[in-house]
């Protein structure tokens, strides 16, 4: 049975058992900072769980792409050492919000599983919870298990929570017996050993309590149902194979590294290369199609990671040229009637990952040598310290074990421990930065009120009906104080979409209260603000007043921007992905993903794009529908953004069609006039646009218009001279730059030459030992080049600032004597805390102690005349 066939039968049998089908969510969590990644089905439902959402089905059914890389759930280093273990995978689940409970949540199981999929009962097994007796009870008397095929589990197995506190409950998982053959001895069994023979193929749970700070189980007023079973795992028993490697979803891709490599894959331990190949390039197409980009923080982080290992075991197999970007139509044959998205950016995927490749395989060029420097720094025998590891793994992303692989050879250890406890700090600092909430999040949770903005700036007679300062409620603010304020309808938009908040006034009968920001909590808008004049009290009635000229602003930039995003799309492909935006009165900002600048014609031609729409005065039509009718339209949504069963959709005809929550003109001639400012680049693969619309656009030409004025003048050449007459100037400055180089180089080489008068004989050998003046290590060589000729040796020494630096040189006469510049640098280093490297002949070292420099000379003389003496 191919995978597609039962990701079909998965979503129609719970279809026809009255089950609502809801579309894939995201990897990247809506409004979620508690998660790098969608890990589970219940993601997209969590708000429905924790009663803060509802919606108009009870009962749903969905196939959920997940990534399990990065944060709590990471299973990125165990990728390929196991037949189950993966970063990118499906989860199949079926759901029940306060519907149906524990009876109808196995009685679907068993029917699906037996009767749909044709299991046989005999080769099932079940585990529930140590003290669920009623769940012990329904798998007999529902789907007919025998008791001796039930075991119970305790709480690390068997029990749910999503948090230390919230809904939780036990769990009942299903497990397969593939038979005698893949058991790890005769006496191996569920709950015994962790071997092969018995697999969990799907959990179901029972979620009926909420626990409290306390610890204490409250049963839930509608116990809900959450259950998942990975299509991986249940196609790979389904056909027959012995890991999920070897299933239709990705057996193919290690087929086409096989091709690609000339090398065979082993399903034992030797193909350890190819299933991590096979799985990484799955996540790293489908977080690019999302528009997650290669970048040093956060998801763009991770996914740096996967395709940094992927790269390392292709080494492994011969790849000493960028390959990934080969697999990734592989992956849109594969995955692409499910997931049209890795398809349809499918040429930008491609040159995306090509780009990182290229430039991780120089960085590993790059690693590799600050390794090498590191290294001789170390004696044979000593131990690098961790901190150093971590910070070749974190600044060049060079893995650890070629750190550990590369020390070895020199006889030097690596300092797990301390690689670990930084690699510890810096994702505590990483996760305290995803879990910093905002203020509004100690506010109590309110029925959602009113937003009548979309047609009205003012509101009149309005009940203030909660006053907050910080977590606590108060009657009344008073002039100077700070506080949030609730009412229950507003005219103020949220900050959200991309959009700023609306900023105004609300006067009351005793007072003044200016808004400063908006924010919607739980579906419900604050205001923050500053009482200015009087007081305001709970329960007075109020006018609430939005900043005119800055909500109009905002619309004209919002607008343009969904302008902007179409006329991206038509210039450079349907490929691009919004990944980021800015709605300011002021400017907008928009992040897309594209792997290389753009040119001036295509910024050019997609200004003039934008401009004819404007130039044409079309209606701009705002309508409410379902999602699914959206998106059957056309429309476009966007990855990461949450949105409800019915959405608003923004319509410019012949031009744009977006899901969007924010404010915009009646007509496109009101955004007046579109200018980019500034076209640049914020990480790998992703570009971002600065523009302006109406007045600032006029305000941006005027002073553009200036700054050319003034260039001219100064210059005495008309505008279209400029660039030549420019041009010509820093063609005469660059020259002078070269001349005054070159006169600095000799005066340095100069000072070297009138050093050799300073030079003592060591042994009937000239040798100078000396302190010079130098800027830079470079200019120290350069003063070295000076002397060299005219000497059999010299050490030279300089400080620059809070730096000291070293060079030795040793003529072929002393080198012919036994001795060694790198030995010597690495011993006279140590008196100027630091460390170097070079060649028999030439070594040179840099250090943080400039104190160092007299008693390093003079151990350099003591040295030079010690060896010399014994070398005769």
């Amino acid at each position: 049975m191919r995978s597609a066939e039962i990701r079909q039968k998965f979503l129609d049998y719970f279809v026809s058992q009255g089950h609502h089908k809801v579309p894939s969510s995201p990897l990247v969590p809506a409004q979620d900072p508690t998660l790098l990644f969608t890990n589970a089905g219940m993601v997209q439902f969590k708000d429905v769980f924790l009663g803060n959402e509802s919606r108009s089905y009870s009962r749903a059914v969905s196939v959920q792409k997940c990534m399990r890389a990065g944060g709590k759930h990471n299973d990125l280093d165990q990728v390929g050492k196991t037949a189950r273990h993966q970063t990118f995978f499906e989860m199949l689940g079926n759901f029940s919000f306060g519907d149906y409970f524990k009876r109808d949540a196995i009685r679907f199981a068993w029917q699906f599983l037996t009767e749909v999929l044709g299991l046989d009962p005999e080769i099932l097994w079940v585990t529930v919870f140590e003290t669920d007796d009623e769940a012990y009870e329904l798998w007999q008397e529902v789907a007919g298990v025998r008791p001796e095929r039930i075991v119970w589990m305790g709480e690390k197995d068997n029990f749910w929570s999503m948090g230390d506190t919230g809904p939780c409950g036990p769990s009942s998982e299903i497990f397969v017996d593939r038979g005698p053959e893949y058991a790890c001895s005769d006496h191996c069994g569920l709950g015994l050993c962790d071997c092969d023979r018995i697999q969990e193929i799907w959990n179901l749970v029972f979620m009926q309590y909420n626990r409290d700070e306390n610890g204490i189980l409250t049963p839930l007023p509608k116990p809900s149902i959450d259950t998942g079973m990975g299509l991986e795992r249940i196609a790979a028993y389904l056909q027959g194979v012995n890991s999920n490697f070897d299933t239709d979803l990705l057996r193919p891709l290690i087929r086409h590294v096989e091709h690609l490599s000339h090398v065979n894959y082993d399903p034992g331990p030797g193909g350890m290369p190819f299933r991590v190949i096979a799985d990484h390039i799955r996540a790293i197409t489908f977080l690019l199609a999302e528009g997650v980009s290669f970048s040093n923080s956060d998801r763009g982080y991770v996914m740096r990671r996967i395709l940094r290992r992927a790269v390392r075991f292709g080494l492994l197999l011969g790849f000493h040229r960028p390959f990934l970007h080969e697999l990734v139509p592989v992956v849109g044959e594969i995955m692409g009637d499910a997931y049209p998205e890795v398809l349809v950016g499918e040429s930008l995927i491609q040159q995306m990952i090509l780009d990182e490749e290229e430039r991780f395989r120089v960085t590993l060029d790059s690693g590799m040598k600050v390794l090498e420097s590191k290294l001789q720094s170390v004696p044979e025998g000593g131990v690098l310290p961790g901190e150093e590891a971590f910070l070749l793994y974190d600044t060049y992303g060079f893995p650890l074990d070629l750190t550990v692989d590369a020390a070895e050879e020199r006889g030097i250890t690596v300092d797990q421990t301390g690689f670990d406890a930084a690699m510890k700090e810096q994702r505590e600092r990483a996760r305290r930065a995803r879990n910093r909430r905002q203020d509004a999040e100690q506010l109590p949770h309110l029925q959602p009120n009113e937003f009548v903005g979309y047609h009205q700036l003012t509101s009149h007679d309005v009940p203030v009906t909660h006053l907050y300062i910080g977590a606590d409620s108060v009657k009344r603010l008073m002039t100077g104080e700070s506080g949030w304020l609730f009412t229950p309808k507003t005219p103020f938009y949220p900050e959200g979409g991309g959009q700023v908040a609306d900023t105004g006034i609300i006067q009351g009968p005793h007072g003044v209260f200016k808004v400063e920001d908006v924010v919607k909590f739980q579906g419900a808008i604050w205001h923050f603000g500053t009482v200015i004049e009087g007081s305001l009290t709970a329960g007075e009635l109020v006018t609430l007043s939005v900043d005119k000229q800055r909500r109009e602003g905002a619309m004209r930039n919002h607008t343009g921007t969904h302008l902007l995003h179409a006329a991206l799309r038509k210039i450079l492909g349907t490929g691009v992905h919004q990944t980021g935006s800015l709605v300011a009165p002021d400017r907008l900002r928009f992040d897309f993903s594209y792997p290389s600048p753009l040119t001036l014609e295509q910024k050019n031609a997609i200004e003039d794009l934008v401009n004819g729409w404007i130039l044409e005065d079309i209606p701009v039509q705002v309508q409410e529908m379902s999602k699914d009718e959206a998106i059957n339209q056309g429309a476009l949504a966007f990855f990461g953004d949450k949105y409800g069963e019915v959405v608003r959709v923004i319509t410019v005809p012949s031009a744009s069609q977006e899901l969007c929550g924010g404010t915009h003109c009646q007509r496109t001639g009101q955004i007046g006039l579109f200018a980019i400012t500034e076209e640049t680049s914020v990480g790998t693969g992703s570009r971002r646009i600065e523009a302006v619309t109406g007045i600032n656009a006029l305000e941006t030409f005027r002073v553009q218009r200036q700054a050319l004025d003034q260039l001219t003048a100064q210059l005495h050449s008309a505008p279209e001279e400029l660039a030549d007459k420019v041009k010509a100037l820093q063609d005469v400055n660059k020259a002078l730059e070269t001349e005054l180089a070159e006169l600095k180089r000799k005066e340095r080489y100069q000072r070297g030459s009138q050093l050799v008068a300073e030079a003592q004989t060591y042994n009937g050998l000239k040798i100078i030992v000396h302190e010079t003046d130098a800027n830079s290590l470079e200019e120290l060589r350069e003063v070295l080049d000076g002397v060299k000729s005219q000497v059999s040796g010299a050490v030279l020494a300089a400080k620059h600032g809070e730096r000291a630096s070293l060079v030795v040189y040793l003529g072929k006469d002393l080198v012919a004597r036994g001795l060694d510049a790198r030995a010597l640098v690495k011993t006279l280093a140590r008196r100027i805390d630091g460390g170097g490297g070079g060649r028999v002949d030439l070594a040179q070292a840099g250090g943080k102690d400039v104190r160092g420099i007299p008693s390093m000379l003079d151990e350099a003389r003591h040295l030079l005349s010690e060896k010399l003496m014994a070398a005769g």
